[in-house]
């Protein structure tokens, strides 16, 4: 199987596009180094020489995944004006995720399951949730709630949960259950803080 023909560009382009459908589809781990190879159209040695190895590969198909989602995120955020609908704007942008063909959930938690302790996947995948919560509370703060952290943590909980449900049960909708738990919550919040 070679890889899609939209896909051109350098060996290095056409790896992660290889990696990003194969690893996405079927896991960091089952994918086999030669499978990538083959679907990317290009010679072994160009993985080598642009990655060094399959760990490193992975490292990179999971940091551009996190840099498509957080392009995503900003985009939804930057529709809106108020700190609330900007949180809340999170939750638009991963029902958008969900709702395209082929979403087999959050690619994170997929390659974390395959993860070593201390390795470049487990690694990725902490930078990744790292970024999520600080997001979130981030987010939280500019709403003006008294414990931001709390928030953020809440919302980062709906938000997992809205992916897991989605992947699951086959049901973007998820993310409009989370969105709407995350608005109760934020306005309870912020009705607490203005006591």
């Amino acid at each position: 199987m070679a890889v899609r023909s939209e896909v051109r560009g350098s060996a290095r382009e056409r790896l992660l596009a290889a990696a990003d459908e194969l690893f996405y589809e079927e896991g960091v781990r089952t994918v086999g180094i030669d499978r990538v190879i083959e679907h990317a159209g290009v010679a072994k040695a160009s993985l080598y020489n642009t990655f060094g190895s399959k760990e490193a590969l992975i490292r990179a198909y999971l940091d551009r995944r996190h840099e498509r989602i957080t392009a995503r995120v900003a985009g939804h955020i930057a529709r809106y004006d108020t700190p609330r609908e900007r949180l809340l704007a999170v939750f638009e942008a991963q029902r958008e995720l969900a709702e395209e063909q082929g979403f087999r959930g959050c690619a994170f938690v997929r390659a974390s399951a395959e993860a070593h302790a201390g390795d470049q996947v487990e690694q990725a995948s902490s930078d990744y949730r790292a970024w999520v919560r600080a997001l979130f509370t981030d987010l939280a703060a500019q709403t003006g709630v008294a414990d931001p952290v709390a928030l953020g943590r809440r919302m980062h909980l709906l938000y997992d949960g809205g992916s897991l449900s989605a992947r699951m049960d086959h049901d973007p909708s998820a993310y409009t259950v989370s969105r709407s738990t995350a608005e109760t919550l934020l306005d309870l919040a912020l009705a607490q803080s203005n006591r």
